[in-house]
């Protein structure tokens, strides 16, 4: 029988809170990680095991990830969930509020029916070290694309902008100060511009992170900068979208959590659940400061670098 012992509870329940905000893999971290220690962490921290305590372990750690964005964005949610009523209730979409909560509706439907329909597939054939390896490569080349992307629109941005006149130059309104609750309104109010289908696309782009590796949040910000969108509202967006899929991954499995998979490591649980929530809390409000300036291509070069070293390790160990 395999457990869960204090030191990969402590571990793993960290590493999950900051890679999986971070573009980087939370899950092909889980994966390589105890692969590359090996010994019982490997057996331990086996997620392709249909039968393993990892999987209740999880759980709580999805469950703590969510609580935290659901607390960082507090404010930005009550905002949201009251447009979607008063929207429901009205028959109406006509604030930003109300539009965004149904761009946000909409674009988590595709992530949500394929991981209800794929999740145990992908997880059970992809979950091993080797092709969780070559994904983060893939994953840190998509980072990197995404990049290019958005550096060429700068670039045609900034070239039309030199063309016209400054007097005939529109007004462009800038982001407010980082870290007020005005800041978010305003970004809200640029997102809840987007078309519908673009929203949408974005929110599929998450299914790719059905697969160990790539990143849920690299997927929809690349999928963002792809649209047109900055960092900072492609983050953003991703953020919120992230928040109900994986507070759902979560509990849809509570019966995990509750059943006899998680017997005798409850309390492991518990100290891992704590340190996700607040590891992944202290990433959210990095991130959403950290992107306003600055590119995607370190989390890229990092996951190029880790992924190939990983492979590395296996061919030779």
């Amino acid at each position: 029988m395999s457990g869960l012992s204090w030191a990969e509870a402590i571990v793993v329940g960290a590493l999950q809170g900051v890679a999986e905000l971070f573009p980087v893999s939370s899950l092909g971290h889980s994966i390589l990680l105890p692969a590359v220690v090996g010994g019982s962490w490997a057996q331990d921290l086996d997620v392709s095991s249909p039968e393993s305590p990892y999987l209740a372990f999880v759980v709580g750690l999805h469950v703590a990830t969510a609580v935290a964005l659901l607390i960082y964005f507090r404010r930005d949610w009550v905002r949201i969930v009251r447009g979607l009523v008063t929207s429901i209730a009205r028959r109406e979409v006509r604030t930003p509020d109300q539009r965004l909560g149904w761009l946000l509706v909409l674009a988590t439907i595709p992530v949500g029916v394929a991981g209800l329909l794929l999740e145990h597939l992908f997880r059970t054939v992809f979950s091993k070290p080797v092709p969780t390896a070559v994904f983060l490569v893939l994953n840190g080349i998509l980072l990197l694309v995404g990049e290019r992307m958005r550096s060429r629109g700068d670039t045609r941005e900034a070239a039309l902008a030199a063309a016209v006149p400054a007097s005939d130059s529109p007004t462009v309104a800038l982001p407010a100060a980082a870290g007020g609750p005005e800041a978010g309104v305003a970004v809200d109010r640029r997102l809840s511009r987007l078309p519908v289908g673009r929203a949408v696309l974005i929110g599929a782009a998450q299914i790719a992170a059905l697969l160990p590796g790539i990143s849920r949040s690299g997927s929809a910000m690349v999928a963002g900068l792809g649209q047109g969108l900055s960092r900072t509202d492609s983050a953003r967006f991703s953020f919120l979208l992230a928040t109900p899929v994986i507070l759902a991954a979560g509990v849809l499995k509570l019966g995990d959590l509750a059943g006899p998979l998680g017997d005798g490591i409850r309390p492991q649980i518990l100290v891992g659940s704590l340190l996700s929530g607040v590891g992944a809390y202290l990433s959210v409000r990095f991130l959403t400061r950290y992107l306003e300036d600055r590119s995607l291509r370190p989390f890229g070069i990092y996951c190029i670098a880790a992924g190939a070293a990983c492979l590395v390790w296996f061919a030779v160990r």
